[in-house]
């Protein structure tokens, strides 16, 4: 039996061309239980990526268009008057996989109405707890090269995402094979291929996949490696070595094996420590980047 990984990679394929390290990092954040920032200019399939994803693993979708007037009721749902009574209209939060689209065209009140769903998978209106989908997840898009109309995300909101997944422009060839592709996407032909139990279960199983103590060491070394480069205000975190070592286990688990080896955790690192890099100004004006942080780190720092 195919794994999880190349089923969905084999069923998103219909209507994406390319891009298997982003649905292979999409996937495994997912099953890790996290939430997943797609950063990259419009026109290089991040609403596709998440729509195929969403649809190969069961999961119900939903999307939002964030915009400077978007209010946090227009996400997390509102009490209206119906009857007699106040009556609860939920709003589009409440799904599996909702996308949140150019999330820093929202201004923070309405980014800061994602960070309670984000963090407990529930969100609180007018005195009372709602809980969410155990399934719940945010894939937000943005767009790095726009300055004008947007609202940066602040450090902590950020950090909420546990992968962030940088899209680049396809290659020639693969351009011209999304040609080819624009009917299967008008027709849709994503059908699920893994299960909401499936991937309950292995949001369960994650968990078993055996890490070495030297793998932890070595996550935890290149963490400490971003904090020690100069030009690093802030480097990785505990919470980016937990999401390095989550995200190696969900990829383990959905290739099929049990074991976490030291590639897995090179795959990952750049998706969970390049939004955690803050860099110092000087470094920053000198055209520094955290991508080159992260690179420099895994350079220098030796697998067990």
């Amino acid at each position: 039996m195919n794994s999880m990984m190349e089923r969905v990679l084999s069923e998103a394929g219909k209507v994406v061309v390319g891009k298997r390290d982003v649905i292979e990092a999409v996937v495994a954040t997912i099953i890790a239980g996290g939430h997943v920032l797609l950063e990259g200019v419009p026109g290089v399939a991040k609403t596709l990526i998440a729509r195929a994803v969403a649809s190969s693993l069961s999961l119900d979708f939903k999307r939002v268009q964030f915009v400077p007037d978007l209010l946090p009721s227009d996400i997390t749902g509102t009490m209206v008057w119906r009857g007699g009574d106040f009556e609860f209209h939920p709003g589009p939060i409440f799904t599996e996989i909702l996308l949140a689209d150019e999330i820093n065209r929202a201004p923070p009140k309405t980014q800061a109405a994602l960070l309670e769903a984000m963090q407990e998978r529930q969100v609180s209106i007018w005195g009372e707890t709602r809980k969410l989908s155990p399934l719940f997840t945010v894939i937000a898009t943005m767009n790095p090269v726009e300055y004008q109309g947007v609202y940066p995300l602040s450090e902590a909101q950020v950090d909420r995402f546990m992968s962030k997944i940088r899209l680049d422009y396809p290659s020639v060839e693969e351009m011209a094979r999304i040609i080819d592709v624009q009917e299967a996407i008008e027709e849709w032909p994503v059908k699920p291929v893994v299960s909401r139990e499936e991937l309950l279960e292995a949001r369960r199983r994650v968990w078993s996949i055996y890490v070495d103590d030297n793998i932890k060491l070595y996550a935890a070394l290149l963490a400490e490696a971003t904090r020690r480069d100069p030009r690093v205000l802030l480097g990785g975190s505990p919470r980016a070595v937990i999401s390095m070592i989550q995200l190696a286990r969900a990829l383990a688990l959905a290739e099929g094996r049990d074991y976490v080896g030291p590639d897995d955790v090179k795959r990952v690192a750049h998706y969970a420590m390049d939004h955690r890099v803050i860099l110092k100004p000087e470094a920053r004006l000198s055209g520094a980047t955290p991508e080159q942080i992260v690179d420099a780190v895994l350079e220098k720092v030796e697998p067990p």
